[in-house]
């Protein structure tokens, strides 16, 4: 059964598709706050309390305990997102679970996406090329929270044209993650085109005085835009995440 919804499970029960112990496991399982596991403690209660499932951060995790992890989630009904998931962890996880989906520039690992009212838009903007690893992992994780997610590639302040050519596109997202390095000054500009939020993503592109990330992040938060919000240095997961919740919070204003 995979509509681990209430009334799913009650329906079924009626039906006589499930027995009354078949229903008591289902419902220990769909209120249950926590699983244990090959060493993690996986936090189930998330979802019901912030809105969204706990994403996996994959970086140092053995493929037993992502595995584990990703079984436990799909048992509780919940899609799954491991980020920093590298590519041999993902080719064997992927046969277990088929209908993945493995983004090997965004090193991200989903399973299913959430549902959203009123279409949510996040547009991803990236200052050059090189950003995109970071760009692509704030895409992948507004997709899972059931975002539109478009991209705006290559439009950095050494060609402010390539920008303002593309304003409409800007003005219609309900928030905007712009990824730069360098010296970082692209979300300034871009949030002087909009009214949405702008999530600036430093990255660590950049010649030796770049600082790996350091001087577009002190730049970003000291921008003179008001609409301007900064996460740490190449964490476009964050961003993506900050974007979703923000488009769907308008979405949902939009639909009701």
């Amino acid at each position: 059964m995979s509509d681990h919804s209430l009334e799913a499970i009650l329906s079924a029960w009626r039906e006589g598709q499930l027995s009354t112990t078949a229903v008591e496991s289902q419902l220990r399982q769909r209120y249950a706050t926590t699983a244990e596991g090959q060493d993690v403690l996986l936090d189930l209660d998330r979802q019901r309390r912030c809105g969204f499932p706990e994403v996996v951060y994959g970086q140092g995790k053995s493929l037993e305990q992502l595995r584990t992890i990703l079984e436990m989630q799909q048992q509780a009904g919940q899609p799954s997102l491991i980020t920093r998931c590298d590519a041999a962890h993902a080719a064997v996880l992927a046969e277990t679970f088929p209908a993945a989906s493995y983004q090997p520039l965004a090193r991200t690992f989903r399973v299913g996406q959430l549902t959203a009212a009123g279409l949510p838009h996040v547009l991803v903007v990236t200052a050059g090329a090189t950003d995109r690893p970071i760009a692509e992992e704030a895409c992948e994780t507004a997709i899972w929270m059931g975002c539109k997610v478009e991209t705006l590639s290559d439009v950095g302040v050494a060609g402010p044209w390539r920008l303002i050519e593309r304003r409409e596109r800007l003005q219609q997202a309900d928030a905007v993650v712009c990824v730069a390095g360098m010296e970082g000054a692209l979300p300034s500009i871009v949030a002087g085109w909009v009214s949405c939020p702008v999530i600036a993503v430093p990255t660590s592109v950049g010649y030796g005085s770049n600082l790996q990330g350091l001087a577009p992040l002190l730049s970003m938060l000291n921008s003179c835009a008001a609409n301007v919000a900064v996460v740490n240095i190449d964490a476009g997961f964050k961003g993506g995440y900050m974007a979703g919740m923000i488009a769907r919070q308008v979405a949902r204003g939009r639909e009701g």
